[in-house]
């Protein structure tokens, strides 16, 4: 029987506050890094993180604001939620490593990619964000997108998230298929526990870009974009059905604009895959983490 690797939790000071993560695997091992999105954490990678623990040195951070990292006095825009990631990613040492990364974690991650490629040894990725032409573009349910123009209301949005943290309650647990424990439950309501808490969550929503606005993350990541369609790095692009941002179809179409990218369907499943499947997605990653290194070191070897 083999026995689960056990997660340690760590913090940094990062940028005049801290940032914490999740931590198992070898150490001299390849890197992985795990990135979420919104309103989650690290939290949402602890079924995933110990099967990837045989072949990866697999570090999964609290953005700024979220889970048990700090909440600094800051706007929470993408530009602030990259800037904390360089800095934590600086302070670790990390030279290289494997992406893994669902919602706002994709954007993180492309925008990475983008700026430092060869930091990038592969990326898995869900339910990722992109550049959108209209809100015909983002979500498959209408019903969803109304909420979405909600949050990017002011006045509204902040009655919303701020006062009944509707991302926390209705948004999250709305968007998985298993019902989550009172445990769970718990776990993701903790970190967002007043009003003030909860302005990172408001504050993407109102990052996504949408018709070209924010102007400046539009510009971001139609760069990011590019650049992932020019990468050579290998890629898995994981997809549930009906999915919520990516839709099976959507996947396939996409993954074909891209080199070396493998689509794993998963089967049932919204936007956060990782708490439907986590065994797929995880025993994936390991199989393909391992492969593309014994390729390696095959190549090294010749």
């Amino acid at each position: 029987m083999t026995v689960p690797a056990e997660i340690s939790l760590h913090h940094r000071s990062v940028r005049g506050s801290t940032m914490a993560y999740r931590e198992t695997g070898r150490h001299g091992a390849p890197h992985v890094l795990f990135l979420h999105g919104n309103p989650t954490s690290s939290y949402i990678w602890r079924n995933i993180m110990p099967l990837t623990a045989s072949v990866g040195h697999c570090i999964a951070p609290d953005l700024i604001g979220y889970g048990q990292s700090g909440k600094p006095d800051i706007a929470y825009r993408f530009v602030d939620h990259a800037d904390y990631l360089d800095a934590l990613i600086d302070d670790l040492g990390i030279g290289s490593a494997y992406l893994v990364a669902q919602d706002w974690g994709t954007a993180l991650a492309f925008h990475l990619a983008a700026r430092r490629p060869d930091f990038v040894r592969g990326l898995a990725f869900m339910e990722f964000i992109r550049p959108m032409r209209d809100w015909s573009d983002f979500h498959q349910h209408e019903a969803t997108r109304d909420t979405f123009r909600k949050f990017r209301t002011p006045g509204e949005g902040e009655a919303m998230v701020l006062d009944r943290n509707v991302f926390v309650e209705r948004v999250l647990p709305g968007s998985i298929l298993r019902k989550l424990s009172e445990e769970e439950m718990a776990a993701y309501r903790a970190p967002f526990a007043t009003r003030e808490s909860r302005k990172p969550t408001l504050m993407l929503p109102r990052e996504l870009p949408i018709a070209g606005e924010p102007a400046d993350v539009d510009q971001a990541l139609t760069a990011a974009h590019a650049a992932l369609a020019a990468s050579t790095y290998p890629k898995l692009l994981f997809v549930g059905t009906p999915g919520a941002l990516v839709s099976p179809a959507f996947a396939t179409k996409f993954a074909a604009t891209l080199k070396h990218c493998a689509v794993i369907q998963l089967g049932a499943g919204a936007h956060y895959l990782q708490e439907d499947h986590p065994e797929a997605i995880g025993r994936t990653v390991a199989g393909w983490l391992a492969g593309i290194e014994a390729v390696g070191a095959r190549r090294l070897a010749a």
